[in-house]
């Protein structure tokens, strides 16, 4: 059995999530809730459990604010967030799993076979979560990349481009690394769309800080400051023509 504590400040989802947990993961026992920041140090203070359902925003603090008190916390997190666009777009930032309140059974099985698997995610990349969410309106300064064997933490501004490579990703950075990333440009080219970042080929999401000029010649291209060449589609020309103008005014 696995022991579990859920940090749910809102009645009727923490008794969901209990009810959820005691009819389809008979593993995991709860063995205490905490409806604040409060009530969950209390609770912590006296078990650590193998799993922490945290739900990020309490009524006297956040999730966070929990995680600041018992920083070296060996639990297994699952966040919990309302299905909110800000705090889907900082938990795909910071590279951590979360589970969306109302509760799909499918997407709490998902988030409990991660929990069980990984590390606790790290004060740098919990950092990203908690500037991305008390900011949602800025532009955000860094992203965690998944690769196969580790996480890394890089700068937006370090990105050159993405490079689509079957169902994954390669980042180029401004330092010649490249990283390879299991995620699909798709998956990139929404979460960074807005951040001066532009699909602008099938395979290719570029920073736009980094292009040194288009060349309308050989049917268009991109030359970027690494003096990299980037194909633009047909459907894309006018596109990138208007934002280099936009951002050149």
């Amino acid at each position: 059995m696995l022991s579990a504590i859920i940090i749910e400040d809102m009645p009727d989802a923490l008794m969901l999530l209990e009810q959820e947990l005691k009819q389809n993961h008979k593993d995991i026992d709860v063995v205490a809730t905490a409806k604040s920041v409060v009530e969950a140090a209390k609770v912590l203070r006296k078990q650590t459990p193998d799993i922490l359902f945290l739900d990020i925003m309490l009524g006297d603090g956040t999730g966070f604010d929990v995680l600041e008190i018992f920083p070296d916390l060996p639990s297994k997190i699952i966040f919990v967030t309302a299905s909110d666009e800000y705090a889907i777009r900082a938990f795909k930032f910071a590279a951590i799993d979360y589970v969306l309140k109302p509760y799909a059974p499918e997407d709490l099985a998902k988030a409990i076979g991660r929990a069980k698997e990984q590390l606790h995610p790290g004060s740098e990349r919990l950092s990203i979560l908690k500037e991305t969410i008390a900011t949602p309106d800025a532009r955000p300064d860094k992203i965690s990349l998944h690769t196969l064997d580790k996480i890394i933490i890089v700068g937006l501004d370090e990105i050159i481009r993405c490079e689509a490579d079957s169902n994954n990703t390669m980042f180029h950075l401004t330092n010649g690394k490249k990283v390879f990333v299991t995620k699909t440009l798709k998956y990139f080219s929404d979460m960074l769309s807005g951040y001066n970042f532009l699909r602008v080929h099938q395979s290719h999401l570029v920073n736009l800080q980094c292009i040194s000029a288009f060349i309308k010649t050989d049917g268009g291209y991109l030359l970027l400051k690494d003096k990299q060449t980037i194909p633009v589609s047909v459907r894309k020309k006018s596109e990138v023509i208007e934002m280099l103008d936009r951002m050149h005014r």
